[in-house]
């Protein structure tokens, strides 16, 4: 892979800035089957808690206009089948793991990241402090300032690798969340994650999912996604991966030029299981056509 695309970050030295969003991507085992995961700059796996999830009742997914809406509940095997099996079975490719880590409260937290930061191939953890599809946990922890800043500085102290912090756009002030987790000791911010929202049935008007509520992500949400990162990158001297409504190669230089450093492509994996390769694929003839040499000389151009 070409230098040109190139990204080294706390933790990371990714061979070019594109990866799966968590969630989207599962452990990224299904995925291998259409191509060599070791082609991603990284993947970000699925959600680890303490113990098992089942998740929420179905139905937990719905299309929307330009996007789609998720509740699905950070269903998951829990940290230890996860090491166990999933982390183990991804050693055989040159790729790193960022650890997504959830939790009802701050000791569970704690715990995953304790554990799960020791794998071989973990080499950064993301804090999922915004998932707005549990009960207990989750977005509780990413809205308000303080207590983000203190379990972000909570998990520091016990991580093996660095901590990027996962915010939430379901808030007032991005921008104060941000500075939070960044006194809190954060290595790093990847955002968005989804915003809350409700499809209804057109027949019984009552809504398709279950938990009524779910995350929208796709390219709905993208120009919201953009704003909050270009807010951001100019308020913390801390590296973004940015996320929300990637769809293609263009997207991609979108988030870097409103100043994130990576990015993630979370929803496109669902419609398209290529959409990942064919977007690095073509990042460096779209350098040619910007006439720029590394991907990083447009970040945050937009501001600049």
């Amino acid at each position: 892979m070409s230098e040109r695309l190139r990204v080294k970050l706390p933790g990371l030295d990714l061979k070019n800035p594109v990866m799966p969003a968590s969630g989207c991507f599962a452990f990224g085992l299904e995925y291998a089957n259409f191509y060599d995961l070791s082609r991603l700059g990284a993947i970000m796996i699925k959600a680890a808690t303490k113990e098992p999830r089942f998740g929420n009742p179905t139905p937990r997914v719905a299309e929307t206009s330009s996007g789609m809406l998720n509740a699905i509940g950070l269903q998951n095997p829990g940290v230890h089948e996860i090491l166990e099996t999933k982390l183990k079975e991804l050693e055989k490719y040159d790729v790193p793991i960022i650890a997504n880590v959830a939790g009802s409260e701050i000791d569970d937290y704690v715990y995953v990241a304790e554990h799960i930061s020791k794998a071989p191939n973990v080499h950064a953890l993301e804090l999922n402090i915004s998932c707005p599809n549990v009960k207990h946990g989750g977005i509780q922890f990413g809205t308000d300032p303080e207590t983000a800043k203190n379990l972000t500085r909570k998990v520091k102290e016990v991580s093996s690798v660095p901590v990027y912090v996962k915010l939430s756009p379901n808030v007032t002030d991005i921008v104060a969340m941000a500075k939070a987790v960044e006194e809190g000791g954060a290595d790093g911010i990847t955002m968005i994650n989804t915003l809350v929202g409700v499809r209804l049935d057109k027949k019984t008007g009552k809504p398709i999912i279950a938990n009524v509520t779910g995350g929208l992500s796709g390219p709905a949400v993208k120009p919201v996604a953009i704003r909050m990162v270009y807010q951001v990158s100019q308020a913390v001297n801390i590296p973004i991966i940015g996320m929300g409504g990637i769809m293609d190669e263009w997207d991609v230089i979108d988030f870097i030029s409103a100043g994130a450093s990576a990015v993630a492509v979370g929803t496109a994996n669902f419609a398209d299981p290529y959409a990942c390769p064919k977007i690095i694929d073509k990042l460096e003839a779209t350098l040619d056509e910007l006439g720029v040499e590394h991907i990083l000389e447009l970040r945050g151009r937009a501001y600049k």
